[in-house]
């Protein structure tokens, strides 16, 4: 694949993308847009491909996404989360101490340093954490490889339980991919390039989704201004946070991780079977259905679980309010946590 020029591998990485996403979008599958490029990504990634996304590219896919939730968000989400905050802080107690004793077995039964280990584990935005990571000295490159493998596991198996769970329905509205544009696409583009802009200025952690979804909101909701995000601006954002993730998988890196794969492979299960477990308790609870429990508890990056639950039919506002608790809550814990588990992990393991 290194052999190809960057031309061809574009052409190449371009029309299979396309195939495998309509293929995926005629089975009806949920981000079937998402997961061609990410998939395709995957494979041209570990086949030694050079191409590599733009960061810039990135943040401004992920702004776009920020725009999309917006139509979503209303004041009205904060009601049932103030009016259940018992469950909802159990659930990010939860998530929080599954996370760390899936980190806390990952050290302990494989070579990984604490620290690596610690942040790699971490259910949060994934490039948040990998940002963070160097900072506490993990290594980076297996950090991203973990965090964006639990990705690509979270955003495929989130896609087959909605496809399974809603059927047909996951995509039974006809799309308009070229709508007429008004002034709400202008609007959005001004949010768009301004959210993501500051958000990174700030370093606010998932900053380009995140503010550009709470400016949006508070325009969107009280009618200063209605944003228009057409699908085919929606299509391209989701190709480029595809491509973004998949083309990571590189084979040096995958190399390096080679000897702990397994352990992280169980790791990744086993905390997805957890956060699973937490969905159906909060179906017990909540009267919410077991798909947007699914996504709101599922440990996979914001970006993706946002796309995944925008295509179905779920209640996107609670899953996003949940998703971006959860970020924060881990923002803050993250440091913490992979101190505890660097420290003892490995003091068990030479005890042993």
């Amino acid at each position: 694949m290194d052999s190809l020029s960057l031309r061809a591998q574009w052409t190449l990485l371009l029309f299979a993308s396309i195939l495998l996403g309509a293929l995926f979008h005629y089975f009806h599958v949920p981000a079937a847009l998402l997961l061609g490029p990410m998939i395709v990504g995957v494979v041209m990634g570990l086949s030694g491909a050079t191409l590599r996304i733009n960061k810039r590219f990135f943040l401004l896919a992920q702004a776009v996404l920020g725009c999309m939730i917006a139509q979503s968000l209303s004041p009205s989400i904060l009601t049932p989360l103030l009016q259940d905050w018992p469950i909802v802080l159990a659930v990010l107690v939860l998530t929080l101490a599954a996370s760390g004793l899936s980190g806390f077995l990952l050290v302990r039964f494989s070579h990984l340093p604490g620290p690596t280990g610690a942040w790699g584990s971490s259910p949060g935005g994934a490039s948040a954490m990998v940002a963070m990571a160097g900072d506490f000295g993990a290594d980076v490159r297996l950090v991203a490889f973990m965090q964006y493998l639990r990705v690509l596991f979270v955003a495929t198996a989130a896609a087959i339980v909605a496809r399974i769970g809603l059927g047909d329905t996951a995509h039974s509205v006809e799309l308009l991919w070229f709508p007429p544009l008004n002034q709400g696409f202008w609007v959005t583009l001004g949010v768009m390039f301004a959210g993501a802009w500051l958000g990174t200025r700030l370093r606010i952690p998932s900053g380009a989704l995140l503010l550009p979804a709470l400016v949006g909101a508070a325009l969107h909701s009280t009618g200063v201004a209605l944003l228009q995000v057409p699908e085919w601006l929606l299509a391209l954002a989701y190709a480029l946070i595809g491509w973004s993730v998949g083309l990571r998988f590189t084979r040096p890196v995958f190399l390096l991780a080679l000897r702990t794969l397994p352990q992280m492979i169980i790791s990744i299960i086993g905390l997805m079977l957890l956060c699973g477990g937490l969905a159906w308790m909060l179906t017990r609870v909540l009267h919410i259905d077991l798909m947007t429990a699914y996504l709101a508890t599922s440990p996979g990056g914001l970006d993706t679980v946002a796309i995944i639950a925008a295509g179905s039919r779920v209640d996107i506002a609670f899953v996003m309010a949940l998703q971006t608790l959860r970020l924060f809550t881990i923002l803050l814990t993250g440091p913490a946590l992979a101190r505890f588990i660097s420290r003892y992990a490995h003091t068990r393991a030479s005890a042993n």
